[in-house]
């Protein structure tokens, strides 16, 4: 039971960020949900102009506020310029792995909310995702 209340706020939170985020951006778009209650961890997949709207808003900042760098993981793509020390450790702020991805006319991003005591203690992770050079 406490997974699934857990699973629900997340969503929710998920697509209130995703929603004020992109109520600029004058399209509809909400970001795809994304659940693997096996895993742990729930999410959502968001497009180019999604991740490139969250990348530019209050989203990185005031989820830093609540979530320590230290308490989040990113998946990077092999070509990214943001430096990854000898044990894997990223060191770049949300923003900087989704504005890298924002960057490249198809990358998107990926975020996962991971329930408590799972992924090593991680509580959200990003995974980037482009197949074309940035700018």
């Amino acid at each position: 039971m406490r997974v699934v209340r857990f699973g629900v706020g997340v969503i929710a939170i998920s697509a209130g960020v995703v929603a004020v985020a992109t109520a600029g951006a004058g399209s509809a778009a909400a970001g795809v949900p994304l659940i693997q209650i096996d895993q742990g961890r729930i999410g959502m997949s968001l497009s180019h102009d999604e991740t490139a709207a969250v990348a530019g808003g209050p989203a990185p900042a005031v989820i830093s506020m609540f979530v320590p760098v230290s308490k989040m993981g990113a998946g990077l793509q092999p070509d990214t310029a943001i430096y990854k020390d000898e044990r894997g450790g990223v060191h770049a702020s949300l923003r900087q792995v989704m504005s890298e991805a924002a960057d490249h006319p198809d990358g998107s991003v990926v975020v996962y909310f991971n329930a408590p005591g799972t992924r090593g203690g991680r509580v959200l992770d990003v995974y980037q995702n482009w197949t074309e050079p940035g700018r």
